[in-house]
């Protein structure tokens, strides 16, 4: 089993027969804290999950089938359950598993910074969070969890084990063109777009999330981009002229023009998987920097619209998490 913090070999790139392209629509599905803040194990709620109802009604219309990345408060959550347990057991939604490990039992390590990636914990408090919170969406919403991302995309060495041992088929924590080592967390800045295979046995793929660069330098991002990290004014500028901007494949912080740009960019790239992603939590106005108030959370669901229309008309078909492990060959 490789370690996820390492770029695979060549020979790990996943192939899919068919030739379609797809996209996955992935929900950070999580409490509500406050991101400027430290982490603690008290200071959160779950007042956003009833907006998973009307979230789950949207999709279904627009003919998507989300996958709901569950950490603990929320797979203890019964109301969430409530709403989410008829669409799960009916194929129009899938759940996965989201390990925040300040809130997810057991509690034997101190809350810290370091410790809020989950691959930095000891192996064995590793696996037994990802043990309990797996088994608790199991009980819980009636299906088991066949996909993983790690809170703040917090892998480690001992990650993918853990995730074999729990029968884990696909992780999406790999966060292609973002370095999170000023943090204690991974640097995922040599790790490639499309998806590859975990193991040699190809019993365990990963599915990164989708980041591209767009502009005239778009071919030198990665050579560029990291070393503007201290100079946010200038990555801004470089933007603004049309020469290197980095777009991450989620609406927040992200224009709908730019997420246009980004789908494009990765679709001349010949990426066989898009992997769109949110925060549960902008569903409900004032719980994240992105939604602050309705008229942000109209935006929130235009930009939905306007994207899985764009996708359409470029052929991409939305996509499950089984549909993609029926069509990658081994």
């Amino acid at each position: 089993m490789r370690n996820l913090l390492d770029p695979p070999p060549p020979h790990a790139a996943a192939c899919f027969a068919d030739g379609r392209t797809r996209f996955l629509l992935t929900v950070d599905t999580e409490e509500e804290f406050d991101w400027g803040k430290p982490l603690t194990r008290e200071s959160h709620s779950t007042r956003s999950v009833p907006r998973l109802a009307k979230f789950q009604q949207f999709c279904e219309a627009q003919g998507v089938a989300p996958v709901y990345l569950v950490d603990w408060p929320i797979a203890s959550s019964t109301r969430a359950a409530e709403i989410l347990r008829e669409p799960l057991a009916a194929g129009r939604a899938e759940i996965g598993v989201q390990l925040h490990p300040w809130v997810n039992p057991p509690f034997e390590e101190e809350v810290t910074q370091a410790n809020s990636f989950a691959g930095n914990l000891p192996a064995g408090l590793e696996a037994s969070k990802l043990t309990r919170l797996r088994d608790a969406i199991e009980e819980n919403f009636g299906i088991a969890p066949l996909i993983y991302r790690a809170g703040r995309y917090g892998v480690g060495p001992n990650t993918a084990r853990a995730l074999a041992d729990n029968g884990i088929a696909v992780d999406s924590s790999v966060r292609p063109h973002f370095d999170y080592s000023h943090a204690h967390g991974p640097d995922f800045r040599a790790h490639p777009l499309a998806p590859y295979w975990l193991d040699d046995a190809r019993t365990l793929l990963e599915l990164p999330l989708t980041t591209t660069f767009w502009g005239m330098l778009r071919r030198q991002g990665e050579a560029i981009y990291p070393r503007l990290w201290r100079a946010p004014v200038l990555r801004g500028a470089l933007a603004k002229l049309g020469l290197l901007e980095r777009v991450p494949l989620t609406p927040e912080g992200v224009s709908v023009q730019e997420a246009i740009r980004g789908i494009d960019m990765a679709l001349d790239d010949g990426l066989p998987v898009l992997v769109l992603s949110f925060h549960s939590p902008s569903l409900s106005p004032g719980h994240t920097p992105y939604v602050r108030d309705e008229d942000d959370l109209d935006a929130l669901y235009d930009w939905w619209r306007r994207v899985f229309a764009y996708l359409a008309g470029r052929g991409v078909a939305a996509s499950s998490v089984r549909d993609v492990m029926a069509a990658v060959t081994r």
